[in-house]
């Protein structure tokens, strides 16, 4: 549900005498007669609404204040219990009730359209926009001297789909059980045990409190300079200048007790309660990943703006709080096997105050990260892809990683689902399919189609899972190590892991997790603050964080070459920027302008979100260091020290030669994040989000320099399209075997997995995924306007010479002239080719999309003619040095019938090319 605002207006608030039962109604005593009053307060005080309930038939009854006019009401919604994500909010309403004879309506007021301009302007704004009624219910009774009363449980069981959405359908509503009931003068905590349709139990927790329109909250402006989430409107009213949107940031209500001190403790701290449900084991992680964000805020004069408890089921202690209660801040820890951290929050939709967040956490991270290959690195493949290739890509499947990567048993269901399905905006881009009725679900929920944005889905658990399964990959090299006396193998574990490194990891994702109930966006550009070279130094490990921010997804840092120590594997504390960013968005000082005029300093790089599916290569998720070039080699060695390992140290005496196939593909998982890694420098250009007049004076658009393009594309060739780069021998092929389970889940990868590892089509799949990277229409149009970005004097690169050298590096074979290296041509024979399996495979994928630019150019834009013309070009030039090789007699069966099918496929395409010209 989107955030909505609320109010409870009753037009007989005003005379006390109408509401009176007058013979409409039937008495109050006879209505709530068998109902037992629900008293929660200690001292006996009423609540905020009387409530009735009766246990054994499940009805509840509410009495509504008697005068409620102008009061607004807010309602916290939260799946408790009975699902895999039980405990994450499931949406807010902010509402208002108004009466009709003998029936309220429940209404969100228009909150999305205002005027601050002149009456006329505030009138027709009201005219035109106007409140939205939700669901109405009768009212049942009036009480006496009181005020009108509602059936709950026909309100809030048999209408739940109202409030939570089309997730949830109660089945049967006279099998719903009371499962809370609780009465405060601020708010009221209900929640009915109900049926779903497939007859699963869920627990459907409703919080509704009251909060007045002033809070003494001062909202404060949004800026693109700096990352928060906003809750914005159009002000109508608004006519110098044409843009009319307001925008927010969102925060919490945090203001120094005492404002004479230069350090003083809150008025009303931020409060988190860690949940009992956490391992013992892992508590006092969670709460020094809460605490990190205590620094920043001393920076700003309040000390221990964020206070933690631990709630305890074996003491008792705060076991009285319900993590749904919109009073309370929980950390919650779910069982669920599942690789999920999430920090979604509630928001004055008014304002953009922050009311109440919940994190939730699940175990699946920790443990092994073995996700299937077709699960993990499609995603890798496509990341950073932009809404014009992904349209790109439905118009031309065979170009799709999504396509390619996939189980091929599943490939023809995916083609047959895409051909039935119209085409989707922008591609299918994330951004257009997020719904923000349902959080969790897709990557941008939270953050489109809301009043107020909301962290509603995070990857950072992921990120985090990765590195877990890398970490037990690396401790054969720590194991080694030890050995040979060049240091010692941590004997502290917890689950298996040394507890130095996921303890941090646990800090560090908590703390990602906290700074979105701060209000702060993620920052991908965070990691690239420092060399790794010193991010592995004396001079940085253990004394500052290593990246500019925790709120951008880390990897984790291992050091083979780069560094002449081993780091920090995780970043320890938040950095530069989230102190900029507090400053900002907490600071007592009126003047905030000296704040945000250090946007050019380089440790306060930002970019978020939007910005991943843009040309700036830094703006990334998983890349580390100032020059990510020199991490993604660092993977490619981890890579090759761990294959290099995987049948001697890392499969152990008894454990199933399955694990040898999950590290290679793990291993594969790394190779293909660094190769689209590296893939986004091509054509690329850095985004700076600076105003004019700034300090510094930064251009808003600045192009990779063409030393850094080439190096990237040099790297994505050699470790892409070379045999050698896969680290495969026989041997190895001869291990990488499958677990085949019928029980539990098991079922669904015993279809998925060959019992013998499917080399061609594995390796095939990732290069011709890496070609896409290359030659899809953002990237050859991004190089071809970086062509006119940079002064013609100066060298850049140029899609000509994109293309050739894809072209060379593909199809190195053509270059041994027949006749000049007779040794080893005599060699090649049907066992030992001169061209090689995976290398035909690469070059058949590289002259169809070579043939597809020739026949499809229109498709890229003002590109089109010079990318068709030099994708001819590109074939004329491989037909001329097939040629000699067909005419002579070297080479062997399996080469020559490539090579022949390659001249006439390409005879074809160029014939057709001027057909479909003309």
């Amino acid at each position: 549900w989107a955030l909505v605002a609320a109010a409870v207006l009753l037009t007989v608030g005003q005379n006390p005498a109408a509401a009176q039962p007058s013979g409409k109604f039937p008495p109050f005593k006879k209505v709530t007669a068998g109902y037992e009053k629900v008293v929660s307060t200690a001292d006996g005080k009423p609540g905020m609404y009387n409530i009735w309930v009766k246990e054994d038939s499940a009805q509840m009854l509410a009495e509504l204040p008697k005068r409620l006019k102008g009061r607004r009401y807010f309602i916290a919604l939260t799946v408790a219990s009975g699902e895999r994500y039980a405990g994450l909010q499931a949406g807010d309403m902010y509402v208002y009730w108004r009466r009709y004879d003998d029936r309220l309506a429940l209404i969100e007021p228009n909150v999305s359209k205002r005027s601050s301009g002149d009456q006329e302007s505030k009138d027709s704004v009201e005219r035109l926009f106007t409140d939205r009624v939700i669901l109405d219910v009768p009212i049942v009774t009036v009480r006496p001297k009181g005020g009108p009363v509602i059936d709950l449980d026909e309100l809030l069981v048999k209408q739940a789909a109202k409030f939570f959405g089309s997730s949830v359908r109660v089945s049967n509503p006279r099998l719903s059980k009371i499962a809370k009931a609780k009465a405060f003068p601020k708010n009221v905590e209900l929640a009915f045990e109900v049926p779903t349709r497939r007859g699963k139990l869920q627990t459907l927790h409703y919080s509704i409190s009251r909060i007045p329109d002033n809070t003494g909250y001062k909202p404060r402006k949004a800026d693109q300079r700096i990352g928060y989430f906003v809750t914005g409107y159009n002000d109508l009213g608004k006519y110098e200048g044409d843009d009319t949107r307001v925008r927010y940031i969102n925060r919490w209500h945090l203001e120094k007790a005492d404002p004479s001190l230069r350090l003083s403790p809150p008025k009303d701290p931020i409060v988190f309660y860690i949940e009992h449900t956490t391992p013992v084991r892992y508590r006092r992680w969670v709460r020094r990943g809460v605490r990190y964000w205590n620094e920043a805020f001393e920076k700003v004069g309040i000390s221990n703006a964020i206070e933690v408890y631990y709630q305890d089921k074996r003491s008792g202690a705060h076991m009285d709080k319900d993590p749904e209660d919109v009073r309370y801040n929980f950390i919650r820890w779910l069982n669920n096997d599942e690789g999920t951290a999430i920090g979604p929050s509630r928001v004055h939709p008014l304002t953009g105050q922050i009311l109440d967040a919940d994190i939730i956490l699940t175990d699946g991270w920790i443990r092994h990260y073995w996700q299937q290959f077709h699960d993990v690195v499609p995603k890798l493949a496509t990341q950073g892809f932009s809404p014009e290739t992904l349209a790109w890509l439905n118009e031309h499947p065979s170009w799709d990683p999504r396509v390619i990567l996939a189980d091929p048993a599943q490939r023809r269901h995916l083609l047959a689902e895409r051909a039935a399905d119209p085409p989707e905006p922008f591609g299918g881009h994330a951004l257009a399919k997020s719904d923000p009725k349902l959080l969790g679900d897709d990557e941008y929920d939270g953050l489109v189609g809301r009043h107020s944005q909301v962290n509603g889905l995070c990857l950072a658990a992921q990120g985090k899972a990765m590195a877990i399964a890398q970490m037990q990959m690396y401790r054969a090299l720590v194991q080694d190590r030890a050995k040979k006396g060049e240091g010692e193998e941590p004997d502290n574990l917890i689950d298996g892991m040394p507890e130095e490194f996921v303890g941090p990891l646990l800090a560090e994702l908590v703390a990602h997790e906290v700074g979105h109930t701060l209000g702060l966006r993620h920052n991908f550009k965070a990691s690239s603050i420092h060399p790794l070279a010193e991010i592995n130094s004396k001079q940085l490990k253990g004394q500052k964080p290593f990246a500019g921010s925790v709120m951008d997804y880390l990897p984790v840092n291992i050091n083979m070459e780069s560094g002449k120590i081993q780091g920090d594997y995780t970043m320890r504390g938040i950095g530069p920027y989230d102190f900029w960013a507090i400053e900002y968005g907490y600071t007592q000082k009126k003047k905030l302008e000296p704040i945000l005029d250090r946007v050019a300093e380089p440790q306060l790089a930002y970019a978020t979100d939007q910005d991943t599916g843009g040309p700036d290569p830094l703006a990334r998720r998983y890349d580390l260091g100032s020059d990510p070039l020199t991490y993604a080699k660092e993977q490619m060695r981890l890579a090759r020290h761990y294959r290099g390992r995987l049948l001697e140290k890392f499969v152990k005496d008894g454990e199933p030669w399955a694990r040898a196939r999950q590290g290679y593909e793990m291993t594969l998982a790394f190779q293909t994040r660094s190769l689209s890694m590296m893939a986004n420098w091509i054509g690329g250009t850095h985004i700076h989000r600076d105003k004019k007049g700034d300090p510094g004076d930064r251009e808003p658009i600045d192009v990779v320099s063409v030393e850094k393009q080439r190096a990237a594309l040099q790297f994505v060739l050699d470790n892409a399209f070379r045999d050698k780069a896969f680290g495969l021998s026989p041997k190895m092929l001869r291990h990488l075997a499958a677990e085949k389970w019928l029980d539990g889940d098991s079922y669904w990868n015993a279809l998925r997995s060959d019992h013998a590892w499917p080399v061609h089509d594995r390796i095939m799949n990732i290069q011709a995924s890496t070609l896409t990277m290359l030659m899809n229409p953002s990237t050859l149009r991004q190089v071809y306007d970086n062509e006119v970005r940079v002064p013609a004097e100066q060298d850049m690169l140029t899609l000509p010479e994109l293309l050739n050298r894809i072209t060379a590096s593909v199809w190195t074979e053509l270059e041994n002239k027949p006749g000049e290296d007779d040794e080893d041509a005599a060699q090649h024979s049907d066992r030992k080719p001169m061209i090689s399996s995976l290398r035909r495979n690469l070059q058949q994928e590289h002259l169809e999309r070579l043939i597809d630019l020739l026949m499809d150019g229109g498709r890229f834009g003002a590109a089109h003619e010079s990318v068709a013309n030099l994708a001819r070009m590109q074939l004329r030039k491989l037909k001329r040095k097939i040629q000699p090789l067909l005419d002579s007699s070297a080479g062997d069966a399996y080469s020559r019938a490539h090579l022949a099918e390659a001249r006439q496929l390409i005879n074809k395409a160029l014939q057709a090319g001027y057909i479909y010209k003309d």
